[in-house]
């Protein structure tokens, strides 16, 4: 039998170093090879082997990219020489991170792989900004969806998502946001539904803005406002005002 390595497949949360749970940590510490993504903090490379050998992968959208393909026979070269091997995404490996690909094809070269789940962005980002993606005078659920689709995967139905009146997290909406406001205004959504993009989020970059769905269609995002980010629309926003007034009441301790 074949002595092959085993594959972790290990989320490094939103940005903040401190929100890598200790499981990635131990995770992180075994690789002998790790393949690293462009949205991974590299202060989480501290918790590595000093002899680890570190590959660049870097995936981001609009950008210059290592290809899919190219990483998973990379990952499969390194395992099969029996070496363990470490791949570092951004947020969870399992939420719009190619995880369930990647243990896919490593599964069926035989490979053990583990996944590692890390704090998504979508959940990560609106908190940090002080907005509950549930609320239960609000929100008795949330819709995670993206924008961007490729391959065998057909677009978002965003009239069927408006119709269900739950908040929508969206990732990777940047570069189409003003389309897809137009699609939920079309589909009956209310032009005053507050909406909140928040990019960098919790790192010291972290910038974000609130508007409106009406706003969002005609105007786009403030520059400032650029990817990574994260787009909230939905009645949960307005917790995020909610959250601030009451903290400039709150006596000083």
């Amino acid at each position: 039998m074949k002595n092959f390595g085993k594959v972790w497949l290990v989320g490094a949360g939103p940005g903040d170093p401190e929100l890598l749970t200790i499981k990635a940590t131990k995770a992180i510490a075994q690789g002998e090879v790790i393949f690293i993504d462009d949205l991974v903090n590299r202060a989480v490379l501290a918790y590595a082997q000093p002899t680890a050998r570190i590959v660049e992968v870097g995936k981001r959208g609009g950008c210059r990219s290592t290809s899919q393909a190219l990483i998973e026979r990379l990952m499969l070269r390194e395992a099969r020489a029996g070496l363990a091997v470490v791949r570092l995404k951004g947020g969870d490996p399992c939420v719009f991170g190619r995880g369930g690909e990647e243990q896919a094809t490593l599964m069926r070269a035989g490979i053990e792989v583990e996944i590692v789940n890390g704090i998504t962005a979508g959940i990560a980002a609106p908190a940090a900004f002080g907005i509950p993606v549930t609320h239960r005078e609000a929100a008795p659920g949330v819709i995670f969806v993206t924008g961007h689709t490729r391959g065998k995967c057909t677009a978002p139905n965003w009239a069927a998502l408006a119709a269900t009146g739950l908040p929508l997290v969206i990732y990777m909406g940047v570069a189409c946001v003003r389309d897809i406001a137009a699609q939920l205004l079309a589909a009956g959504m209310a032009p005053a539904t507050p909406i909140a993009a928040i990019s960098n989020a919790t790192t010291p970059r972290e910038t974000a803005e609130i508007s409106t769905l009406q706003a969002l269609q005609k105007d786009g995002l403030p520059p400032a406002v650029a990817s990574p980010a994260i787009i909230v629309i939905g009645e949960v926003v307005r917790y995020q005002t909610v959250s601030l007034a009451l903290a400039k009441q709150a006596p000083a301790t």
